[in-house]
């Protein structure tokens, strides 16, 4: 197909996918009930797709704190791939440390697609648009371990709503997965081929839909089709697929029952990891930037190998467990010197613990990601 047929035919599929996406009915405001119970309503609506969209949980205030702090942090990052040093002349995001944090990709392009990253679970390659004069090759996409760079990001973590879905979801000892910032320029950004995370549990005799954890993703400037994650609807319920059969199916990366999450600023939708996810490149005028936030139920991580793609390969045992559990307590501790009127969460793995925010807390959470429970 000519690119502009491709790109006709990607305008098509995301205007009928939107009109999907809300016609759905896996959205809405977030719903407690009895002791901190997530709404049955929104219970099943989650288990059933693998995602569901939380409308309007982050508050203005908080949204506009956001904002400042990933523009910050925007600036921070390396001036260009290779360099030390951001815009400003001083020592960039990531510089010094041991683990995986800033990612580049060529614009509009697919790095992961067909190639054998991430224990190859990408298999389809994207479309890749031709660039407008000008544009850069390569544009940060996603930076992990980001609690450590953006305040404001760390203060999300700590979020009592978010916090509490996740307990009423995994139960009340959960534990932490990883977390980042999806940066998807317009015009630039590029595309994150069909995937599901997760790579242990698969066969597992205790394997079920819920094995490999969800991720969290706050959107700062909302997010549409065409620069937005979209998700195949229960296919966190199957054990096997095979990506690049459907994709030679449909003839195209365009997968004809997938969803896109369709969210407004402020909005925060969670997807299963085992949901078929991904999103194409952002050939569109408007930007999506997406925190992400990932967690674990404790039996699924517990005796587990780390898989090795976000953190450390090697055994998932309580103390290294406990150590990556404590970005928690910190968060909480943040959250609450920043937002002292709200009534933070109590996470119960850390009971009887103290934790303050200081620049002591900064130092020790510094390569905190080296510890993410990948599996």
């Amino acid at each position: 197909m000519a690119i502009d047929e491709e790109l006709d035919a990607l305008a098509a599929y995301c205007a009928d996918g939107r009109r999907r996406a809300l016609e759905y009915g896996n959205r809405g405001p977030v719903r407690f009930v009895g002791e901190r119970a997530l709404h049955p309503e929104i219970v099943e609506a989650y288990w059933s797709a693998g995602f569901y969209v939380f409308e309007g949980l982050i508050d203005e205030d908080e949204l506009d704190d956001l904002r400042a702090g990933f523009e910050d942090f925007r600036r921070r990052l390396p001036s260009h791939k290779g360099s030390d040093v951001d815009l400003d002349g001083n020592p960039a995001v990531g510089v010094g440390l041991q683990a995986r944090t800033v990612q580049w990709g060529r614009a509009l392009g697919d790095p992961l697609g067909g190639t054998a990253a991430n224990h190859g679970r990408h298999p389809v390659k994207m479309h890749e648009p031709g660039l407008a004069d000008g544009a850069p090759d390569e544009v940060v996409y996603v930076v992990l371990g980001t609690l450590q760079f953006c305040d404001a990001h760390l203060r999300l973590y700590g979020h009592p709503d978010l916090l509490g879905i996740t307990a009423a979801l995994n139960g009340d000892d959960f534990v932490p997965f990883n977390e980042a910032i999806f940066i998807k320029e317009p015009g630039v950004g590029p595309s994150v081929a069909w995937h599901r995370d997760g790579v242990t549990h698969w066969e597992s005799p205790d394997w079920d839909q819920g094995s490999h954890g969800y991720n969290f993703m706050a959107q700062l400037y909302g997010c549409e089709p065409e620069n937005g994650v979209w998700v195949l609807p229960g296919s966190h319920k199957k054990r096997h697929v095979d990506l690049a059969a459907m994709a030679a199916a449909a003839q195209s990366q365009r997968l004809p029952e997938a969803v896109p999450l369709v969210c407004a600023p402020g909005d925060v939708a969670i997807v299963n990891r085992q949901a078929i996810h991904g999103s194409f490149a952002n050939t569109s005028s408007e930007p999506r930037v997406t925190l992400n936030l990932g967690f674990h139920r404790r039996s699924s991580v517990i005796g587990a190998t780390g898989a090795g793609i976000h953190g450390m390969v090697g055994p998932l045992d309580t103390e290294r467990v406990a150590k990556r559990s404590e970005m928690i307590g910190w968060a909480i501790a943040a959250r609450s010197q920043h937002r002292p009127q709200e009534t933070p969460f109590r996470y119960e793995p850390l009971a009887g613990q103290t934790f303050s925010w200081n620049t002591e807390a900064r130092d020790q959470i510094r390569d905190y990601n080296l510890l993410d429970l990948s599996i």
